[in-house]
């Protein structure tokens, strides 16, 4: 599992020998990166038929024990570049939280969920270009034998962009917006300017 204040185990990645530098350089970012301390973040699965090179990762947002709201973001890498992304990298993400059952009915949530990648992003200098996603919020109410749980309501956004990466430090700019955005989603602000997160203990390899 990879904290905000360790790393147990390396992200999976998966990687050939003629991996490009640019996505190892991706890797480390990945690997290097310091997160809040709000966010669980660990390994899962890349996939294996979207592009040739991918990293994933997955994320929680506790506080106190509590989970607040998850996520997760995949990094894809084709060499020779894609129409459809308009580049050669491509962010592909999910988050959801749970929300106050009175907001799913404020029109305006859905507009204010996309606000938060797109301001995330630009707050970060993360360069990017072709986002596109959609936000739902949805609100359940229970019935019957279970007609005393309480209402439950949350917000889920899937999203893709096309991030510039030159260098790992490109990298670590989208790391940090998709972090905020989580945050963000799970309904804790930004951290101030200045405040950086505990540097993270390496250990391990990366697995192929």
């Amino acid at each position: 599992m990879v904290t905000g204040n360790e790393y147990a185990h390396p992200v999976a990645a998966r990687r050939e020998p003629s991996t490009p530098p640019l996505f190892e350089a991706a890797v480390e970012a990945i690997l290097g990166m310091s997160w809040r301390s709000e966010l669980k973040v660990e390994e899962i699965p890349a996939p294996q038929k979207i592009a040739p090179y991918a990293v994933a990762i997955s994320a929680e947002v506790a506080v106190n024990d509590a989970e607040l709201g998850s996520g997760r973001l995949v990094l894809l890498h084709d060499p020779a570049g894609s129409a459809s992304w308009d580049g050669d990298f491509r962010c592909v993400t999910y988050a959801r939280a749970d929300v106050d059952p009175e907001m799913v009915a404020d029109p305006l949530l859905t507009e204010v969920g996309w606000s938060w990648l797109i301001d995330a992003l630009e707050r970060n200098a993360a360069t990017y270009s072709s986002p596109s996603g959609t936000v739902t919020a949805v609100s359940s109410r229970s019935f019957g034998g279970i007609a005393t749980d309480p209402p439950r309501a949350e917000i889920e956004l899937r999203a893709s962009w096309t991030p510039a990466v030159g260098s790992g430090a490109d990298v670590v700019r989208h790391l940090r917006a998709w972090s905020e955005l989580l945050c963000l989603t799970a309904g804790l602000p930004p951290l101030p300017d200045g405040v950086v997160p505990i540097a993270p203990r390496r250990s391990g390899t990366w697995l192929r």
